[in-house]
Parts: C-alpha cells; sequence; structure tokens
C-alpha cells in the first residue's frame, strides 16, 4: 500500500471540500477536525508518522457525508468507508 500516495489524496480531496488543512506540530495532540470562525479546519500533526497522519485525516473525512459525491480511488472510498461504519 502506498501510504503516502493516499495521504496526498485524502489532503486533496479535504481541500476540494473546502477544508482549510493546516499541517504543523501538535505535540502530543494527533490532530483532527475543528472550527474557527465558522470555517471548518484539519489539523495535521507533523510530528506523527505518515500513516497516523493519514489515520486522523481519514477520520475527519468519514464523518463528512459530502465525501461519498466525491471522486476518489477504490483504496481511499474503502479505508473511508471502513471508518465511516466503526463509527456508526
Amino acid at each position: 500500500m502506498d501510504t503516502l500516495g493516499l495521504y496526498h489524496e485524502a489532503l486533496q480531496l479535504a481541500r476540494d471540500l473546502g477544508y482549510e488543512v493546516r499541517e504543523e506540530p501538535l505535540g502530543e495532540l494527533p490532530g483532527g477536525r475543528c472550527t474557527v470562525k465558522g470555517a471548518t479546519h484539519v489539523l495535521i500533526n507533523l510530528g506523527r508518522p505518515v500513516a497516523d497522519r493519514l489515520e486522523s485525516l481519514l477520520r475527519a473525512l468519514a464523518a463528512d457525508p459530502r465525501v461519498a459525491a466525491e471522486p476518489k480511488s477504490r483504496l481511499l472510498e474503502t479505508r473511508l468507508q471502513g471508518l465511516a461504519g466503526a463509527s456508526g
């Protein structure tokens, strides 16, 4: 599995959906979705391994119902569906 490629695809999907994606060191915080002044952001902890960053980003995206209508690879679709099913 190409974790880095999937991470970049998920980043682009988040941006296409209108999220402000911020990649920065967050110490021990994993990152995730938040709202600041009405705008939805996804914070990504650059101090974490790529697999952890991908997981955090996928969890943020899986909670958004708009994701279903967006074009994405079969692998990304499968990962998002797995997370959506686990949370619901």
